[in-house]
């Protein structure tokens, strides 16, 4: 035996405390887990106001991580297959050394106003130039510091799978500390530093970590020598779908819940997060959560969502949210479960890690990238519950003649519920509509243990609901980076409105009680109807100059606000999203601009970069409503932002805010931003004079000034009040919001 090679195992003692390698290690690779994923929410959060605070920002950020996370898995994947050993450790350490040229966290120079179309693509570029070479060296820690450990002298280093399930737990703590610890309790500048400081500490544990392989790895063979035979394609094909499916599911149902209370880390974390604890169960050696139990369960949670699909209850976000979390965590039990089942022997460690990450990255595309081009509606989610469906174990052919009987009488039915639908217009009460979707349901219920038939039947369910459900019948889909936008004919056929997510941005009355169309100048209705406090507002400044009133408007909507200037004023709207500018533009849709203000100028992108372009003191009022469904553009409720807006009006101007939500309460918010800058605020619910039945919405608006003499008649009116900052809140700024905080609050008031 020479010099150089290693002594027989036989023979082999290893100097280093198996004790002292298992600390080492699992320090080293929970912090790494623990980095890589604090970074997730907190850089994202920093993009935001780039992209006004749209949910898709999340979608696409998760798609550069998980690519990002490929590239890592296949570059610890390369250098343990060709050097392994001290090689492996003085590289990777030059990389992290190498990295730390990005440090402190910031956005990079040069990627300031996004385009007006293509905005995934640069802001994938924004993340790859900004925080991309940290992340990619984070990223190769997690299969790198497990392989390095397979080739120690620990007893356990013969599956070293146990400390992918540490990694996932130290990613777990990191995500739910974030919105809950993190965020509410400190600002961005505080958060970076720390993770800075984070990341150093890493790269010493990572030194030691190396020198304990390097000490040790002569007490076993090398994992190269393991039994066990090579992957096959369809193993590795395999592992990549199963995957694929919780991974684009995870950005579909953050995206869906995102829209309806906030584009924040708060709701981001919460599916990710359960997302990571399912990988920490299913590689335990004992899981709490048998698998047998999660794939017994997994088509009534399947069921469940499918219901909750078709009955498109919106009334209840909380319920909302547990059934699609508690829906999602289900599935992606079954699918990780598998992976573990399936999971090779350490010697393809590096490679099973890396079929998994190209998986998530496909199903991340799909969910993140494709979709929004190729879908005019949310489709996304639906197919991934039914992709999941398929991944249930086993899976099988149809069997005798009763199965392609039945498979082909599925689809027959589908294909004739279709054309129904599409070319005779036939339309179901709702008892019917919910008598055939229970009937499928229960037939798929009943099909279970058969995974095609319960998957047909599921996707059956889908096609029924999309056909003959709430939303059916003359319907509009219009689909953009900042979301769904769905023109739809209701009340029979009476109104004309715009929605996105659970929220009406607009409404037009098309035709009369007789069904005859209605005609001439159109009357404004939902938030801006003749008692509205937005319609209060601008009589008052009208009122106060005693002249024509200059006007900025933050949020287009359908451009109803149009049809409330008088002659002489002027009108500038400020909208993100060249869809809703298409959609109000249309008379075929809504003619509030065709009809009141035809000429109105239109400037498109994020209010915060277009109106620090503006000239100052310009207008006499300047509203903001730019809320997406009950979600909320946090950028805009910032001292920052304020102070922007503050420089727009006239000396005497106002601003006014529209802070209706269902879930949280925003008013201090604004008081708070308010006095922040030397301003005042009052505050109107508008409950009086309203009729939903006419689509005239009662709305929570903050009025906000230099003085009390500045509000006009609103100062003296019983309508408004005066308005205060949360004591128990901090100012909300750029690096500072804490929405928990404010759905607090909406609770205790009522």
């Amino acid at each position: 035996m020479t010099a150089d090679q290693p002594p027989a195992p036989s023979a082999a003692v290893s100097s280093v405390s198996p004790r002292l390698l298992l600390i080492v290690y699992t320090a080293a690779i929970f912090l790494s887990a623990a980095l890589l994923f604090a970074v997730q929410p907190l850089f994202a959060k920093m993009v935001l106001p780039r992209l006004g605070g749209s949910p898709a920002v999340w979608s696409v950020a998760m798609v550069f991580f998980q690519a990002v996370l490929l590239l890592g898995y296949a570059y610890a994947h390369l250098i343990t297959r060709i050097l392994p050993g001290r090689y492996s450790v003085f590289i990777h350490l030059a990389v992290m050394a190498i990295a730390t040229l990005a440090l402190p966290l910031s956005i990079a120079a040069g990627w300031g106003r996004p385009p007006d179309d293509g905005e995934a693509m640069w802001l994938l570029g924004l993340f790859g130039m900004s925080i991309g070479l940290p992340f990619f060296a984070l990223s190769a820690n997690g299969p790198l510091l497990q392989a390095w450990f397979a080739r120690t002298g620990h007893p356990d280093a013969k599956d070293p799978y146990f400390l992918y399930a540490a990694s996932n737990v130290g990613s777990f703590l990191a995500l739910l500390s974030y919105p809950f610890l993190i965020e509410p309790f400190s600002r961005l500048g505080q958060q970076t530093f720390g993770w800075s400081a984070g990341f150093y500490v890493l790269i010493a544990l990572l030194a030691v970590s190396g020198v304990l392989m390097l000490r040790s790895r002569n007490a076993l063979p090398d994992i190269a020598d393991d039994a066990g035979a090579a992957p096959s394609w369809r193993e590795a094909l395999t592992w990549m779908t199963l995957a694929a499916v919780p991974s684009g599911l995870l950005i579909a149902v953050t995206a869906h819940i995102s829209t309806d209370v906030a584009a924040s880390p708060f709701l981001w974390v919460i599916p990710l997060a359960l997302y990571l604890v399912t990988f920490v169960i299913v590689f335990q050696s004992r899981p709490v959560l048998p698998h047998s139990w999660m794939t017994l369960i997994q088509p009534a949670a399947i069921i469940l969502l499918v219901v909750w699909y078709a009955m498109a209850p919106s009334d209840d976000i909380i319920w909302a949210l547990v059934v699609n979390i508690a829906g999602f965590f289900v599935l992606a039990m079954v699918c990780h479960g598998e992976l573990a089942r399936r999971r090779p022997p350490a010697r393809y460690l590096t490679a099973f890690y890396l079929w998994l990450s190209l998986g998530g990255v496909i199903g991340g595309i799909f969910a993140g990238l494709i979709a929004l081009r190729l879908f005019s509606w949310v489709a996304e989610y639906p197919l991934l519950i039914v992709a999941a469906a398929l991944c249930r174990p086993g899976w099988s052919r149809p069997r005798g003649w009763l199965d392609s009987v039945f498979l082909a009488g599925v689809v027959a039915l589908a294909l004739a519920m279709l054309a129904a639908a599409k070319i005779w217009r036939v339309e179901l009460y709702e008892t019917e509509f919910n008598f055939y979707v229970g009937l499928l349901l229960l037939a798929a219920f009943a099909v279970q243990r058969a995974t095609l038939k319960f998957a047909t039947l599921v996707a059956l369910a889908f096609v029924f609901t999309l056909q003959f459900g709430a939303d059916s019948g003359e319907r509009d889909f219009v689909r953009s980076f900042f979301g769904v936008h769905k023109v739809v004919e209701v009340d029979d056929g009476q109104y004309r409105v715009l929605k996105h997510g659970t929220t009406e941005h607009g409404a037009q009355r098309i035709r009369d009680a007789r069904g005859q169309p209605v005609t001439g100048r159109p009357q404004v209705l939902t938030y801006y109807h003749d008692q509205s406090p937005m319609a209060q507002g601008l009589k008052a400044a009208r009122e106060k100059k005693g002249a024509p009133i200059r006007i900025a408007v933050v949020g287009l909507g359908t451009g109803s606000l149009a049809c409330q200037i008088k002659p002489g004023d002027r009108l500038d709207y400020y909208e993100i999203d060249p869809a809703v500018v298409r959609i109000a533009r249309d008379p075929k849709r809504f003619s509030y601009l065709s009809s009141c203000a035809p000429d109105v100028k239109i400037i498109v992108g994020d209010a915060r970069l277009t109106l620090a372009d503006a000239a100052d003191g310009q207008y006499d009022i300047l509203i903001v409503d730019a809320f997406s469904s009950d979600a909320i553009p946090t950028h805009l409720l910032t001292k920052e932002a304020m102070t922007i807006f503050a420089k727009k009006i006239a000396p005497t101007g106002m601003v006014l805010m529209h802070v209706s939500n269902k879930h949280m309460s925003l008013a201090p918010v604004v008081a708070g931003i308010a006095q922040a800058n030397g301003l005042v605020a009052l505050t109107s619910e508008g409950d009086e004079g309203n009729d939903d039945n006419e689509h005239k919405f009662s709305s929570t608006v903050v009025a906000v000034a230099r003085s009390e003499a500045d509000f006009g008649a609103l100062a003296t009116s019983d309508e408004w009040d005066t308005e205060e900052p949360d004591p128990k809140d901090w100012v909300w700024t750029d690096d500072y919001s804490n929405v928990i905080g404010a759905m607090i609050r909406m609770m205790r008031e009522h």
